[in-house]
């Protein structure tokens, strides 16, 4: 009988550092911090304060870090893009925030509720490019349900019409229902259920040989390419 090595590790866990939390519990703790957003992000000027401002931007700065981090696995570059837009979001409605309560002077003229709600709908539509990211990437995995990936989509949709004044004018509340809808069930999930660890895993790994199959052939081209060049020559 062959006594198996010591520490001994298969080549595709070599690749993946060992997770500090696991991904499920990284999900529901990113499903508590969108609960708290739905229970203190303001509807506009009219019942924004500092404190629902303050928990608000700080919640979706973690929402967005956890996203990247759950769905790097499925696409690097559109988990980087998605985690870029909501921070941009982030940016746009604490400068927004911070003019509106007289914290921050911008401009010679005095912060005004219409001000405050005209940035607010356009930083939505950037937040909607967000969730149109986020609907693809959930789709593209296989540890979240792909319904819920389809109804993020919708929801950006709807976020992005915000860029239109006149759309977000005649479509309100409408517009909203997508995104409560999708966003509320995703919710709902993280909370509940997280990720599939198991299915997280397996496309963390083949996202791990991905990449190192990737620097290998870069770093081949990079040794083939003055041999080339001196052909040329």
């Amino acid at each position: 009988m062959s006594i198996p090595a010591v520490g001994h590790r298969s080549p595709a866990a070599l690749m993946q550092p060992p997770a500090l939390v696991s991904p499920r519990l990284l999900a529901r703790v990113a499903g508590v911090y969108y609960l708290l957003i739905f229970i203190a992000a303001p509807s506009g000027a009219a019942t924004a304060t500092p404190l629902k401002m303050l928990v608000t931007m700080a919640c979706d700065t973690a929402v967005a870090l956890i996203f990247y981090s759950l769905f790097k696995p499925v696409n690097r570059r559109l988990s980087l893009a998605a985690l870029i837009f909501r921070l941009i979001f982030v940016a746009i409605m604490t400068l927004d925030s911070l003019y509106y309560f007289g914290a921050l002077d911008l401009v010679y003229s005095a912060p005004s509720a219409q001000t405050f709600d005209t940035i607010y709908t356009f930083a939505l539509a950037l937040f909607g490019v967000h969730c149109l990211l986020i609907g693809y990437l959930i789709y593209g995995s296989r540890f979240l349900p792909r319904v819920l990936g389809i109804l993020m989509i919708l929801a950006g949709l709807g976020y992005v019409n915000f860029v239109s004044p006149w759309m977000a004018h005649h479509a309100y509340p409408f517009i909203l229902i997508p995104g409560a809808l999708g966003e509320g069930l995703l919710t709902l999930r993280l909370l509940i259920g997280g990720v599939n660890s198991e299915s997280w895993s397996a496309a963390s790994q083949t996202g791990g040989r991905a990449d190192l199959l990737t620097a290998r052939s870069r770093a081949a081209q990079g040794v083939m390419l003055p041999a080339d060049s001196a052909e040329l020559r």
